[in-house]
């Protein structure tokens, strides 16, 4: 559809560039910085998703031991403050992705992914945390007649796995979303739950202090080495040893060589819309309340917030060359003036509603497209990471299978593919950064033509990707 012509509402630029979810009268005062010299049983590097589940699942496991984490921002700083707060139960990034890597056991991921949903909801209920969740399912809908196959696909794959998936075009499809871009759309009703990020995290956060775990803020980890039989950690301020490391650092430089390889940071763009009123609400449908989310190669993601602004994030994933990480690159006009027009073709009802939040920032992927795994220092630290934005949910597993890897435990998720072979590394620049633009062109040409070049068909037959 060729893009529409509208006048920029003049809040769109003048938007607050805090992430909607951190910008709250509910965020917690940052603990103490790190300083002097600290000892643990296991030490966390990073406070988002991962870190958190890790320290509380640690000390479910073993009330007795001591679990320090430290944070280099504060908790719910990164992606786990800034997404879109979708909690999709997928292990692999979603069913295609998981049918891709690992069809020998897709039963077994859905299996574990439900079973790692359930027992998140249960672990809140346990906590009492509050994170705004509704469980509404997601819908995936096609634009372009030749997404409308791949889709269906998709549908059937999950049906097959008793999930309930409901397809919709025509009438019934414009009953649930008035729009007039899309065409067909499947909707899985049990799977997907939207939450509050943020007040996840911060629950998290309360839950793993009230079991005593240590948390310090504001201390980045510099540096981790070997020391005797176990570890030693520098902060700008302090030094730790530990017996175990768990690294949780996403995106974010990873410490130790085989994480850097294996991820690069990418970076994902937000708006959020002012709330809507009554007669928007109407004009748009959106009843049911689903999570939303376009099929193409480059998709948006989209949802209603609690108090019914429009959160409409992603379609452009942008890498940095030398996997550059820098504040500036969270604010990116470029991107939002794609995000609005884009935002405007698919809700013309809507044109000039008000952006009252805009944002950026950095995410991981791996070329597999979903969390990849391992250890370093001789066992003594293990990693979860590349997630590629689907982590709500994953996280959590991924931080069980960390916590395992380090007891030296096996168990069933230790024993899946998914955490026994490795993602493919990334190549050293400038092959990384050339080999990133070149897919992301690949991707915008598949998605106008719905063929897949040849740099994409070879990606596939190699099992490779680059998501956002």
């Amino acid at each position: 559809m060729a893009a529409r012509t509208h006048v920029r509402p003049a809040t769109s630029t003048e938007a607050s560039t805090v992430p909607f979810w951190l910008d709250s009268p509910a965020r917690p005062e940052p603990t103490q910085a790190l300083r002097g010299e600290a000892a643990t049983d296991l030490l966390i590097v990073g406070g988002g998703f991962t870190g958190l589940w890790a320290a509380m699942q640690a000390k479910e496991r073993d009330p007795s031991r001591e679990v320090l984490l430290l944070e280099s921002h504060e908790i719910a700083f990164g992606a786990t403050g800034r997404n879109g707060g979708f909690l999709d139960p997928s292990l692999t990034h979603g069913l295609e992705n998981g049918a891709r890597h690992f069809p020998g056991e897709l039963r077994t991921l859905d299996k574990l992914a439900r079973r790692n949903l359930e027992e998140l909801f249960a672990t809140l209920d346990r906590y009492g945390i509050d994170a705004d969740v509704e469980r509404t399912g997601e819908m995936t809908l096609a634009r372009r007649p030749h997404e409308i196959q791949g889709l269906r696909e998709q549908h059937d794959l999950a049906r097959t796995l008793g999930i309930d998936s409901e397809w919709l075009e025509g009438a019934a499809l414009r009953d649930e979303i008035r729009s007039p871009v899309f065409l067909a759309g499947r909707w899985e009703r049990d799977t997907v739950a939207l939450v509050d990020p943020a007040k996840l995290a911060w629950g998290l956060r309360n839950a793993a202090l009230e079991l005593g775990v240590r948390i310090h803020e504001h201390s980045p980890v510099v540096a981790i080495d070997r020391d005797g039989k176990g570890m030693v950690a520098a902060t700008e301020r302090g030094r730790i040893r530990a017996r175990r490391v768990l690294l949780a650092t996403n995106g974010y430089p990873g410490l130790v060589r085989a994480i850097d390889r294996r991820i690069v940071p990418v970076y994902d763009y937000v708006l959020v819309t002012e709330p809507l009123t009554s007669a928007q609400r109407d004009a748009i449908g959106w009843g049911n309340r689903q999570g939303l989310a376009d099929a193409s190669n480059r998709f948006h993601y989209f949802r209603l917030t609690p108090d019914d602004r429009i959160l409409w994030g992603g379609y452009d994933a942008v890498y940095h060359y030398g996997s550059g990480i820098r504040p500036e690159f969270d604010q990116r006009p470029a991107t939002f003036d794609l995000l609005e027009r884009n935002f405007f073709e698919t809700f013309p009802q809507l044109d000039p509603i008000r952006f009252s939040h805009r944002w950026g920032g950095v995410i991981d992927t791996s070329t597999r497209v979903c969390a990849t795994f391992g250890t370093a220092h001789r066992g003594r630290v293990a990693y979860s990471v590349g997630y590629t934005g689907l982590g709500l949910g994953a996280s959590r597993f991924g931080a069980a299978v960390a916590l395992d890897l380090l007891e030296g435990i096996p168990t069933e998720r230790t024993e899946l593919q998914l955490v026994r072979k490795k993602s493919v590394p990334f190549p050293p620049e400038p092959l990384r950064w050339a080999g990133v633009e070149l897919t992301r062109n690949a991707m915008a040409r598949a998605d106008r033509s719905g063929r897949r070049g040849p740099w994409l068909r070879l990606l596939d037959a190699l099992k490779l990707g680059f998501d956002s």
